[in-house]
């Protein structure tokens, strides 16, 4: 099968890809989109194995783009649920210090948000958050309003939807796996087709189809898994909210927390452990390709060198249910073994460095007739229409693009 007139494809069915279809679409409503997604749905992996929290841009360097677009997006992001009756509920957290070096973190913490333009941030003492989650302990917690939760596989349902509303000649294309490309066609799974110009929001491939597209770069992506367990029904009135740890600043993740799904389940976690497959989502996944381009690069054996104290103790929690309830203990010491059960988990991707550091924002870059998205970490989820209508005007410039 042979299709053409495809002004712009775009390379990824998560929400990130979505999310620019759909900003492209109601910016440039003539245009012909085609989106192609390998899974049979959209959303499937980072953005349908999240722990579906909007976030407040508490936690990102102000000025960058991740606390620039978590903000705008995350208001943006709400408008849209409102318009679209996507379920969601702006509950609040509050992130906990269990020892006094948090709680000097945690005053850190507040300054950078309200930096970042976050309102009503306050700290709190031990009966002020017992009010709020009673089953905590700590010394000293932080009340961010302005985080919620929200299930982002709808989100990304709902956004398609309205592509398709907006130009119903676009076409989001599943179980269609993109196999090469060139300035003028896509060879698919689902056969080849025209297009004047690729988007490429691969997300745990970004890589790959950067190096495809002949980039040189100077960064790898490395896939970090996590794994969640979640309350029993008889342990789930111990949370009522988002319950989150202090988060240790060498690393990007924020810890093992609580968190209230949009469907009442709670779930605690997730680790983060290196995985030897980008979409591996057991313990013992393993792909020869996935594990030997990782630990032959460079930047991965240093990361591993740097921080292998802290990869080896959250190795042991990903095969430890008692390791993990230690964990979860610290803030919830009233926590029982048989009150969590084994959940879900996702893959995280990790851009790396060949230094070994971690690149913290986001990552386009432009090449021949085609842009890529190489980094859209999180908060991406949340940021998600920002993060859109940046690659929209990028595109807007680099394609030329004009409302006909």
């Amino acid at each position: 099968m042979q299709e053409t007139g495809f002004d712009i494809a775009i390379v990824g069915g998560g929400i990130v890809g979505i999310a620019t279809a759909f900003e492209l679409q109601n910016n440039f409503p003539e245009l012909n989109l085609v989106v192609f997604e390998k899974e049979e749905e959209l959303a499937c992996h980072q953005t349908g194995r999240n722990s579906g929290v909007i976030h407040s841009g508490l936690y990102y360097k102000p000025g960058s783009f991740k606390a620039q677009n978590c903000v705008k997006g995350r208001k943006r992001l709400i408008e849209f649920a409102q318009a679209n009756n996507v379920d969601f509920d702006i509950c609040g957290k509050i992130v906990v210090a269990v020892n006094e070096q948090e709680a000097i973190r945690l005053e850190q913490l507040k300054i950078n948000g309200e930096e970042n333009g976050l309102k009503g941030l306050r700290l709190l003492n031990p009966h002020e958050f017992k009010e709020i989650e009673p089953n905590i302990e700590g010394i000293r917690a932080l009340w961010v309003p302005e985080s919620g939760i929200i299930d982002y596989k709808d989100v990304t349902n709902k956004l398609a939807e309205n592509v398709k509303l907006i130009n119903p000649d676009s076409k989001i294309i599943t179980n269609c796996k993109v196999l090469d490309y060139n300035d003028a066609r896509i060879k698919t799974s689902g056969g080849d087709y025209n297009v004047n110009h690729i988007i490429f929001c691969g997300g745990l491939f970004s890589d790959r189809l950067a190096v495809k597209d002949k980039i040189e770069l100077d960064m790898q992506i490395v896939g970090f898994r996590g794994d969640y367990y979640s309350l029993s029904y008889s342990a789930r009135s111990k949370v009522n909210n988002l319950i989150y740890p202090v988060p240790n600043p060498e690393f990007p993740f924020l810890g093992v927390h609580f968190t209230r799904m949009t469907n009442g389940d709670v779930e605690c976690g997730p680790n983060a452990v290196f995985t030897f497959k980008r979409e591996g989502y057991s313990t013992t996944a393993f792909s020869i390709k996935d594990s030997v381009q990782a630990l032959s690069f460079s930047g991965t054996r240093k990361l591993f060198i740097n921080h292998w104290k802290f990869g080896l103790n959250e190795y042991k929690r990903a095969f430890s249910k008692y390791l993990f309830l230690k964990e979860l203990q610290k803030m919830m010491p009233s926590l029982k073994m048989n009150d969590i059960t084994k959940g879900r988990s996702g893959v995280r991707a990790m851009a790396l460095g060949s230094d070994g550091q971690m690149i913290d924002d986001f990552k386009i870059v432009k090449n021949r007739k085609n842009i890529h998205v190489l980094n859209a970490p999180s908060p991406a989820a949340t940021a998600c229409l920002a993060i859109g209508e940046q690659i929209m005007e990028e595109a807007k410039k680099y394609f030329k693009l004009a409302v006909r």
